[in-house]
């Protein structure tokens, strides 16, 4: 019985879930991924440290070798530096991670603290520091803070179209169900608003992605046999992801005002 409780309910309710319900839906879930890629390497909590915008870790391997190099025996020297170090260091976008020996991350968006819980041969080559100066220099979150603004204003602008009501047929005396059209000066805006929230998460994400993978190989290089580094796919795929869905939501709010605007003129004509 419960269950055929819940099946009648749910075919209650889908037949008033209207096109823009399915916009909110997509807002709201492309809303939340932004936050959680935001919210990478700002605390400990389980998950968090492993979105990441770019990560450096002390890792020994066989140097790469090339006819520009200089001086190619420096990497004996750095890796005589390095030691044992296995510290590993993650950046988000407020916050940084850092793992001295293997064992749980430690995160803060206060560089200074982690520094000073952290000895020298555990960071020989200062990669705390490293990582601070990509953060504060390099990493830039604003634009998907106002793309985020911008994308709850659409949120609550999509609340307010008129969904399906019953109404009484004059003539034949019997319910109808009528969804009149939503007003065309708010559609016309909450558009405008997700297509700039959209070019906001595009370039951030882009600008996310080539600072990242370019700070990554120039770190390793410096590093060349005793540094590594990586790009955090997670943040990546919220950031892409995220853009995504705004843009589907953009399309079918154009699609919207256009086949309102096309059945007003069959209308009229």
């Amino acid at each position: 019985m419960p269950n055929l409780r819940f099946a009648v309910g749910i075919q209650r309710l889908v037949p008033f879930l209207g096109y823009h319900h399915v916009l909110m839906i997509l807002i709201a879930i492309a809303i939340i991924l932004l936050s959680l890629l935001l919210a990478g390497c700002s605390s400990s909590s389980p998950l968090i440290p492993g979105i990441f915008l770019i990560s450096f870790y002390y890792q020994s391997y066989t140097p790469t070798y090339d006819t520009t190099q200089v001086d190619p025996g420096v990497t004996a020297a750095i890796a005589n530096i390095v030691g044992r170090a296995m510290l590993e260091v993650r950046v988000g976008y407020f916050g940084i991670c850092v793992n001295p020996d293997g064992g749980d991350f430690l995160c803060s968006n206060n560089a200074t603290l982690l520094a000073e819980q952290v000895s020298v041969d555990q960071d020989p080559l200062n990669l705390i520091w490293v990582a601070e100066t990509f953060k504060n220099e390099v990493v830039f979150p604003y634009l998907i803070i106002v793309a985020i603004i911008l994308a709850f204003i659409t949120f609550l602008l999509l609340a307010t179209f008129p969904g399906w009501h019953e109404e009484r047929d004059a003539r034949t005396g019997s319910d109808i169900d009528i969804k009149p059209f939503p007003s065309r000066p708010v559609s016309q805006v909450a558009l405008a608003l997700i297509f700039i929230a959209s070019v906001f998460v595009l370039v951030s994400v882009l600008w996310q992605h080539t600072a990242s993978v370019a700070a990554a190989q120039v770190a390793q290089d410096f590093g060349n046999g005793s540094v590594r580094s990586g790009v955090g796919t997670s943040a990546m795929v919220l950031g892409w992801f995220g853009f995504a869905l705004l843009i589907v939501v953009t399309i079918g709010l154009l699609v919207m005002i256009l086949s309102i605007h096309l059945l007003d003129k069959l209308t009229e004509d």
